[in-house]
């Protein structure tokens, strides 16, 4: 009996308390049914009669001894007790536990996907930094993070597309190519411009294309140097972020939104939404009508648009594409974005709670040797995602990114991800994937075969530690399902860790030995069901790290 089945369980037993007019409450449509820390308070709990005793009118207890009798009715509940103030305390029997991995076997790689955001059209926008460098370490940390998401709600039925903004346009891209033309005529890079071993290459590889460079006036060089760099930065960005991978289905142009005039429609669209207004020559947008800490400037008296105005042009591009929500994650150093993303929301009549989502990412370090590590060999003075792929690797490092809340501060420690080791967690997750895939192996060596699904006894597996990853496994759905709904991707590898712990436990049992040998004879019977047992775990794992973009290795 999975979560699920249980959560609707109770359900039914209060619409039957309901329809017997034993209880008189609202039949929500599920219920939270959760594994208890103390396994002496049975298999799964539920404080449903605490959250229903208000409206029923009756104290928790009484409201937890209409509903026992009738659940301890169901198929697949051994027993349940009321505990405390009216907790419900479920305990399944055997085979009811039990048949939860011939579940996860048959369902395969979609054991833990639903349909819970079915219908959803949603833009999630990461990374974004501008093509002037390498992405940074920062960048890395949604690299990692931003594509497990997109790969968490796509599990739970949401169509997702990934996109990266290209800051293309503006100053910091001109002095990109400022940058590169100083560096192709060896001459001083400006104080503000680009440096680096990738701007040497890039110049280089730039004038190596276009030997008739030296040919053209300064102007047009520089206008070559901009494209051409551009083209080729963002070439490197796209290959870097590939391998790392992480996919992105759009890569969106700034650009773009001017040369199509879409910044200057953008503009007029708010304006017949009231909330345009000019003072000082310039062109505002009154963004204060919603919290904002200052109205914000559109066009500049001297007729250049800013930045600003060009988010505004983009957050309707997306609205127009029709995704709802949109999912913004942004830098540390972009905490003044949030308000700024959600008023231009609600200045367009956009709800700015529900339309759109502004995600920070915390800062990211990483030490080596016991000391912090600042320095890259291409870019000078940030860590790029090939350093991070280079020193620690992509499993590694994708899965360390995304163990932790991305609103806090995260350290990568190099000598630890690349220690096979307990204390380096991907391989610590690894490891039991790979000790799951042994089972099968072995058993495969020896002749010995889990059988079919109709041969398989759940009822034979009713040791502790048995019933304990049953319960791990159980718990997968609703760890994807919340993963999802609350854009938190690290409740996923803290769940894989438990379940390797949970597997580690049960593996070194001598009284829950899988196969048979001269020290440790088991039934055949109870060896094909703990092998379903294995399987299931293996499913479990397995699909957890794919959801994170690692892999799910057979052999370490």
């Amino acid at each position: 009996m999975t979560p699920a089945e249980l959560s609707a369980a109770v359900v039914a037993a209060l619409r039957e308390a309901v329809d017997a007019g034993d209880l008189t409450v609202p039949v929500p449509s599920t219920v939270t049914v959760e594994r208890p820390k103390n396994r002496d308070h049975g298999d799964y709990a539920t404080n449903v009669a605490l959250q229903l005793s208000k409206a029923a009118g009756k104290p928790p207890r009484a409201v937890a001894e209409v509903l026992a009798g009738r659940l301890a009715a169901a198929a697949g509940i051994k027993h349940v007790e009321i505990a405390g103030p009216g907790f419900l305390n479920i305990v399944l029997d055997a085979a009811a536990q039990g048949e939860l991995a011939r579940t996860i076997v048959l369902a395969g790689k979609e054991y833990g996907h639903s349909e819970a955001l079915a219908g959803q059209n949603i833009n999630l926008e990461f990374i974004s930094a501008n093509p002037t460098g390498p992405i940074h370490i920062g960048g890395v940390r949604w690299a990692a993070v931003g594509d497990a998401l997109a790969r968490v709600l796509r599990a739970c039925g949401a169509r997702v597309v990934t996109e990266y903004y290209m800051n293309d346009a503006g100053v910091q891209i001109d002095r990109f190519a400022e940058s590169l033309l100083a560096l192709a005529n060896a001459r001083p890079v400006p104080a503000d411009g680009y440096v680096g071993a990738y701007m040497n290459e890039i110049a280089q590889q730039i004038v190596a294309r276009r030997p008739e460079l030296a040919l053209l006036p300064e102007s047009e060089q520089l206008a070559l140097f901009r494209s051409e760099g551009l083209d080729l930065m963002v070439a490197q960005i796209k290959q870097s972020t590939e391998q790392f991978g992480t996919h992105f289905d759009v890569w969106f142009s700034e650009q773009s939104l001017h040369e199509s005039g879409a910044v200057g429609r953008a503009i007029e669209r708010l304006r017949e939404q009231g909330h345009v207004f000019e003072r000082d020559g310039a062109i505002w947008l009154r963004t204060t009508d919603f919290g904002d800490d200052k109205d914000r400037v559109l066009v500049k008296a001297d007729g250049e648009t800013t930045y600003f105005a060009s988010d505004a042009a983009y957050y309707l591009n997306k609205r127009d594409r029709g995704f709802t929500p949109l999912i913004y994650m942004l830098g540390a150093d972009h905490h003044g974005y949030v308000g700024r993303l959600k008023t231009i929301a609600a200045c367009a009549g956009d709800d700015m709670d529900r339309d759109i989502e502004v995600q920070i990412g915390q800062f990211v370090k990483m030490y080596k040797d016991g000391q912090e590590v600042r320095l890259s060999k291409r870019a000078g003075n940030i860590i790029t995602i090939d350093d991070v792929i280079d020193w620690i690797g992509v499993d590694a490092a994708r899965y360390a990114l995304s163990r932790q809340s991305t609103d806090s501060n995260i350290t990568l420690d190099v000598d630890v991800l690349t220690s096979k080791k307990n204390d380096n967690p991907v391989f610590y997750v690894q490891y039991a994937h790979t000790r799951m895939a042994s089972v099968k192996r072995n058993a495969a060596e020896s002749g010995i075969d889990k059988g079919p699904a109709k041969e398989f006894d759940p009822g034979l597996l009713v040791h502790e530690k048995e019933s304990e990853l049953l319960g791990r496994l159980g718990e997968f759905p609703r760890v994807v399902a919340s993963a999802a709904e609350l854009r938190e991707v690290h409740r996923v590898p803290r769940y894989l860790e438990e379940l390797a712990t949970a597997w580690h436990k049960f593996w070194d049992e001598d009284e829950c030995r899988i196969l048979p040998s001269e020290r440790y004879p088991v039934p055949a019977e109870l060896t094909r069901a703990r092998l379903w047992l294995a399987e299931a775990a293996q499913t479990a794992v397995a699909n957890g790290l794919a959801l994170l973009g690692v892999s799910a290795p057979e052999w370490m």
